[in-house]
């Protein structure tokens, strides 16, 4: 507040009058309308926490709708000489791998050079690089070193070889060829080729041409194993043409047993999820709509029935739902008097073990074959849940709705703040023109009066001392 001269001249008609004029309106036409204001946004805050969670909510469940998540597959392999994963939805099964030999690369080495920068010719050529059937050309001048071949042959055919210059021992270094693929079919041969110039030094046209013709370092051979102790053989360790669905890696000799499972776990951790979620939105719905004669305890939506209404669809859905076959609890949920869901997986469990395609299409829908051996339809218990959250979640549903409700009051509200301040605003600058008014009449007033007692005062003692 600026500084002011009110009531300077009466002492009577102050800023400090007027304050508290200001404030017992305020009181009454302000102050309602902020509290109105403020338990408005504090519903609007509550509403985006609680829409948060029935989102949260209705994508658990929908998680658990979906049949994908009973397609989900996890392997348990015994003994170490496989590792196996499989695809969603390939067959449940179990069956042995014995490894009798894994599938190798071809290496072949070069004879021996002085120097890894040893010239391998004295004029322009070339050789021709020959592995599983497939034929590259190997351009070389003579600058061309040891070193500059490997790099050649890894820039031309590196899809299909691997080079690389070791050193064996002082003056020794020799090019080793290792075939990228395995199998039988890997052999590596190069020969200098006739008519293009060939120029290669006799040391190295011995040392690469007859060395890479000869017996390798390592033969290239097929893997070889049983599959249920039928023999099946494979050019390389990974084989995923066997069992449909399934990536078998071979990985040492020796005998394993292999089995692909449901992934339960996966099922449960998606079922322990609707439950928090569950929980979480039902802990929130409790606490807002809670009834009290004490302001500080009762919840923000204690009086308002679209909320309490979504709180009683929520708690008696888990009941309804199941097509007529069974319901939640059956499948180890359970919800004590308070109304917190729990999930005993164990149940769950029992259920798979005893018809895995009937928990399927209770949980997401599908043919369920009762136990007289007849068959119905479901929509699937986790379906039907999503129709009802979805009633509250959905585009344009009760939230939406709700949320749009509120925030028009708060615009209006806001609205009617603004112009009672206004009126106010205006209402007291009026004002304090008219006390400053007052306070110079009262001031010229009090002047006057003041001036008559001294003339009174004079004429008093000037017949006194007459």
């Amino acid at each position: 507040m600026g500084i002011s001269s009110l009531g300077v001249g009466s002492s009577i008609l102050t800023q400090d009058v007027l304050d508290q004029l200001r404030a017992a309106d305020e009181a009454t036409m302000i102050t309602p309308i902020n509290t109105k204001l403020k338990a408005e946004q504090d519903k609007q805050d509550e509403l985006d926490v609680l829409d948060a969670s029935m989102n949260n909510l209705i994508d658990a469940i929908d998680e658990i709708k979906s049949a994908t998540l009973y397609d989900s597959r996890t392997t348990n392999v015994t003994g170490s000489s496989v590792s196996v994963s499989a695809q969603s939805n390939s067959d449940v099964q179990s069956f042995s791998l014995d490894v009798v030999k894994l599938a190798t690369r071809q290496i072949e080495q070069s004879g021996s050079f002085a120097a890894k920068d040893t010239a391998i010719a004295t004029g322009v050529g070339s050789l021709n690089l020959n592995i599983d059937g497939q034929n590259f050309t190997i351009d070389y001048d003579d600058t061309t070193t040891l070193d500059d071949l490997k790099k050649t042959i890894n820039d031309v055919a590196g899809d299909k070889v691997q080079a690389t210059v070791v050193q064996i021992a002082g003056g020794d270094y020799r090019l080793f060829l290792s075939s990228v693929d395995t199998g039988s079919t890997q052999n590596i041969t190069m020969t200098d080729n006739a008519g293009a110039g060939s120029a290669l030094d006799p040391a190295a046209l011995s040392a690469l041409t007859t060395s890479f013709d000869a017996a390798a370092v390592q033969t290239g051979i097929d893997a070889e194993f049983k599959y249920n102790n039928q023999t099946i053989t494979r050019s390389s360790n990974t084989v995923s043409d066997l069992v449909s669905g399934l990536t078998i890696t071979l990985k040492e000799v020796g005998a394993s047993t292999v089995s692909v499972e449901q992934d339960r776990e996966a099922i449960k951790e998606k079922m322990n999820s609707f439950v928090e979620k569950y929980n979480s939105t039902m802990n929130e719905l409790i606490k807002t709509t809670k009834a009290s004669t004490d302001a500080a305890e009762r919840g923000v939506f204690s009086s308002d029935s679209s909320i309490k209404s979504m709180k009683s669809a929520l708690s008696d859905m888990l009941s309804l739902v199941g097509g007529g076959v069974g319901s939640l609890m059956d499948y180890g949920f359970d919800v004590d008097k308070e109304g917190k869901l729990s999930f005993d997986s164990s149940v769950l469990d029992t259920k798979l073990d005893e018809n895995p395609k009937n928990v399927e299409a209770f949980f997401s829908g599908g043919t369920y074959t009762k136990a007289d051996s007849s068959t119905v339809e479901l929509t699937g218990a986790f379906a039907e849940l999503s129709t009802i959250v979805g009633g509250y979640t959905d585009r344009n549903a009760t939230l939406d709705q709700l949320k749009e409700s509120y925030a028009e009051t708060i615009s209006t509200i806001n609205d009617r703040l603004t112009s009672m301040t206004d009126r106010l605003n205006a209402k007291y600058e009026i004002l304090s023109k008219q006390f400053q008014a007052y306070d110079a009449i009262i001031s010229k007033i009090n002047s006057a009066s003041s001036m008559f007692v001294q003339m009174a005062n004079a004429y008093t003692a000037a017949q006194n001392n007459g």
